[in-house]
């Protein structure tokens, strides 16, 4: 058996060299998603574009305006004299967000009921999240040091009765909120599932298409050994990939790994072998390279959105929640996650680790079924 099967990896070798521009791109394409989640995807926006109309123009409105601006999260791009050009501003792409400062600022912040307008550019979800986030909680930080600062002027006593309780939030394993420290574990099992299926699925369909299928068949070969050979060229590069991400992702970016490295290397081989499965059922049901193709893409993109990589599956609805339970991604997340981020070991891991050997040894039923039937 072994040695038919490594005979058919020998041909899917070959093969695959023979190709040396789908091997390259197939090698590089980790790498530059991995570029691009680091530098063009980011869920916390900073610097957004800002016009401000202060109508006030005294030393209380122009302390608020430091204080947003200071925060890092607004910059002040232009300024207007009053909310009608804070909307062309914003219609025109020039601002992302615009602050309208009433007149008689000081005056009202005094009273204890000033008011400001912010208008926020609600076509982009992520800028207006963080924009309406940030303004709120830099409003209160204002006025609870102009309290505290006319409290203290008042008497100490009640400046000490004015924050009887205070939060401590300390945020674990990610402390600075860093995007890379929650992407780069995600990142790798998605593009492992993504390479692996979509090479398994094209290596067995492409000889069905040029009709070399038929010569391998009248040899000794088994189809299960035939689905193996073809799948362990597929595991190499697979694991090629998830070596060039990990490197750049630890040493280039300095996300941290924390957990066991040889219980990590093990999961992950564990589930690219998962994703060979998914890939030779998807051949198993396809007639052409450009089938495969497909398939896989739409695969992979229901998978990227409810498995858990980039939003969370508990706030999704429970239809939802029971489509991603078909894809092994979904399962492999909690794992990389928590090895690579958490450091946690294989007694915090067994739940996910069960899932994904049943959801492998149900999907290599399947396709080979599947497989033989075609053949027949």
């Amino acid at each position: 058996m072994l040695q038919r099967v490594w005979a058919v990896a020998q041909k899917e070798f070959i093969a695959i060299s023979r190709e040396r521009t789908t091997l390259i791109i197939v090698l590089s394409l980790p790498l530059l998603e991995l570029f691009l989640f680091a530098y063009a995807v980011h869920t916390d926006i900073s610097d957004i574009p800002t016009i401000v109309a202060d109508q006030s123009m005294d030393p209380t409105s122009r302390s608020y305006l430091d204080a947003m601006v200071q925060s890092g999260y607004f910059q002040v791009v232009a300024t207007t004299s009053g909310q009608a050009g804070v909307m062309r501003a914003i219609d025109d792409g020039e601002a992302r967000m615009g602050i309208v400062i009433p007149p008689d600022f000081a005056s009202h912040v005094t009273r204890g009921d000033a008011q400001v307008l912010l208008l926020v550019d609600g076509s982009d979800s992520f800028t207006t999240l963080s924009a309406y986030n940030s303004a709120n909680v830099i409003a209160e930080q204002y006025v609870t040091t102009l309290e505290v600062n006319r409290l203290a002027r008042a008497e100490q006593s009640i400046v000490d009765q004015l924050n009887p309780l205070t939060a401590h939030v300390e945020v674990l394993y990610n402390p600075d909120i860093k995007d890379l420290w929650f992407l780069i574990p995600g990142l790798i099992a998605w593009l492992l599932q993504a390479s692996t299926m979509m090479l398994t699925a094209l290596a067995v369909v492409r000889e069905r298409e040029v009709g070399t299928i038929e010569q391998i068949l009248v040899t000794p070969i088994r189809p299960f050994e035939l689905m193996l050979g073809k799948a362990v060229p597929n595991l190499a590069i697979a694991v090629i990939n998830m070596a060039s991400i990990f490197i750049v992702g630890v040493i280039g970016f300095g996300v941290p790994f924390k957990g066991n490295m040889l219980l990590f290397i093990a999961l992950t081989l564990l589930y690219a072998v998962a994703g060979l499965g998914m890939g030779l059922l998807i051949s198993s049901v396809c007639h052409t390279q450009r089938q495969a193709n497909q398939m896989t893409l739409m695969v992979n993109l229901i998978a990227q959105f409810v498995s858990g990589f980039i939003f969370p599956r508990y706030a999704m609805p429970v239809v939802l929640q029971a489509i991603g339970d078909i894809f092994p991604l979904t399962y492999f997340i909690p794992i990389a996650r928590g090895i690579f981020t958490k450091g946690i070991g294989m007694e915090s891991l067994w739940g996910p680790t069960l899932m994904l050997v049943l959801w492998i040894v149900v999907i290599l039923f399947f396709a080979s079924r599947l497989f033989r039937q075609k053949l027949d």
